[in-house]
């Protein structure tokens, strides 16, 4: 039997159809290689044993011919969704020990669609970071090395375990959740697919919150086709989250028709940044002339209020994770560290249990929303989010869908960026605006860098419309035919 790891979501739903190999064995094949992917710290829970249960559930399942969308497919969670009686960290020292009793929506709707928990995957502390170098469980390296070059390289963030998973075989595709581009930039620093839905399209409820008015859980995989099957079982109407939308679910994977022919693709002159690499454009005009040849029509449009975006996105996200973040105080679960008195226990409790990043935004959030700065910092950036978001729906009276690229940059190393939070920061320009606007994105892999590295192009379609990003993504990643993967260095 060749590799059961190197299949794609589709083919192995049609090999568990055809009765080829069972869930059992797929879902050991892939114990087999989380194993073997120690090395990159990608998993902060491994749970082999619930898996073999569950695989087993799906093959009696299938056998009386009830499997469902996902049956038997082995994925990774990132730990940030609550799984219930598993470990849920979001990889900060201050949720040590919080073992929930309910599972997040959009796990339960995974659940119920048959698919198979390998483990939770490793982040930034609290999804906060674009290189998964916060997380109290150490750093997560990206199965991806430079040419000639055996330095440890970042896999992006904050999905950062989730991507490494999924690009070094140990899973079959995973959950993340994107802020401002949380699912979109490790994809591209990976080789993967990322996808992050319209806000509001996947349930919230029961993923520990960074900022509530931003994040949205998204599927992560090797192929377009992969993600719009995941992203169907994932989403869905959840009465328990008001930011939750209340429409149809559609099939988002008979929407890749592979015809795009008409379709208008904008290219917005604001994303042609001073000083951008020449192969970033280069991959970027690429991509253009592959979609024009396709049948689409090219668009030169004009968002002007790109500039102001991560400015106001570096106040908005952390103004909301000051306030999210303020329920872990040692009280009632996770970590406690005691004092004198009830003040000195909070102290001493943030003090440890929040990781330096943590707390740098915790500060600047707080600072924008006191008293006599939060007109001047927080409510202005509110009026820039709608200016931008204003931006996308003019662009959208002319275009169907925006293409541009995902990352300024292939993968980095460890420490390269980290001593300079802003240069750290402007890893999220070409994927925040998106999420400040609320729209749908994908991140396609399109060629390999000079280095030998990934990179990606970002497709952003108008909002709850994900069905025409699958379609133009699904012939962006056929024109690309990227079919790179990393070398097995970690398996030794």
């Amino acid at each position: 039997m060749s590799d059961l790891t190197k299949l794609t979501i589709a083919e192995a739903r049609a090999g568990l159809e055809k009765g080829d190999f069972s869930s059992r064995e797929l879902t050991a094949a892939h114990i087999t290689a989380m194993t073997a992917s120690k090395p990159l710290n990608a998993y902060i829970t491994e749970t082999p044993e619930q898996a073999v249960e569950a695989a087993t559930d799906s093959d009696t399942r299938r056998a009386k011919g009830e499997a469902g969308k996902l049956d038997g497919i082995p994925l990774a969670i990132k730990d940030l969704f609550c799984t219930k009686g598993v470990l849920t960290t979001a990889a900060s020292h201050i949720l040590d020990g919080f073992t929930p009793h309910y599972e997040s929506t959009v796990t339960a709707n995974l659940w119920n669609a048959g698919a198979v928990m390998l483990g939770k995957v490793n982040l930034d502390e609290f999804a906060m970071g674009s290189s998964n170098e916060t997380s109290y469980y150490g750093n997560v390296v990206n199965p991806w090395r430079r040419e000639g070059d055996e330095s440890a390289l970042v896999p992006g963030g904050s999905s950062g375990g989730s991507a490494s998973a999924v690009a070094s075989f140990s899973a079959m595709g995973a959950t993340g959740t994107d802020t401002g581009g949380s699912i979109r930039q490790p994809a591209s620093f990976t080789g993967i697919v990322g996808m992050k839905p319209t806000y509001g399209r996947c349930s919230r409820w029961g993923v520990v919150a960074f900022a509530s008015s931003l994040d949205q859980p998204g599927p992560m995989a090797r192929t377009v086709r992969d993600t719009a099957i995941m992203l169907e079982a994932m989403a869905g109407f959840d009465p328990k989250d008001s930011t939750s939308v209340n429409m149809p679910v559609p099939n988002f994977e008979a929407a890749m028709t592979g015809d795009i022919k008409g379709l208008k693709i904008g290219i917005p002159k604001e994303y042609r940044l001073d000083g951008m690499s020449e192969e970033i454009d280069t991959l970027w005009q690429q991509g253009i002339d592959w979609l024009k040849a396709a049948g689409a029509e090219i668009v030169d449009i004009s968002l002007p209020h790109t500039k102001y975006a991560l400015p106001a996105y570096y106040i908005i996200a952390p103004a909301e994770a000051s306030s999210n973040l303020a329920r872990y105080d040692g009280v009632r679960y996770g970590l406690r560290v005691e004092g004198k008195d009830l003040n000195e226990m909070y102290a001493n409790t943030r003090a440890e249990g929040f990781g330096a990043e943590v707390k740098r935004r915790l500060l600047i959030g707080t600072y924008a929303l006191s008293a006599g700065y939060y007109d001047a910092y927080y409510l202005k950036a509110q009026k820039v989010r709608a200016r931008i978001a204003e931006d996308f729906k003019q662009a959208y009276l002319n275009v169907d869908v925006i293409l541009t690229p995902t990352a300024p940059s292939a993968a980095f190393g460890f420490g390269e960026k980290g001593d300079d939070p802003l240069e750290m920061y402007l890893n999220d320009v070409f994927t925040v605006p998106a999420s400040l606007a609320g729209l749908p994105g994908i991140s396609v892999p399109a060629g390999l860098s000079t280095e030998g590295l990934p990179l990606g192009l970002q497709l952003l379609g108008k909002p709850f419309d994900e069905e025409t990003v699958f379609r133009a993504a699904g012939v962006l990643e056929e024109a690309a035919a990227f079919t790179a993967t990393p070398t097995d260095w970690w398996r030794g």
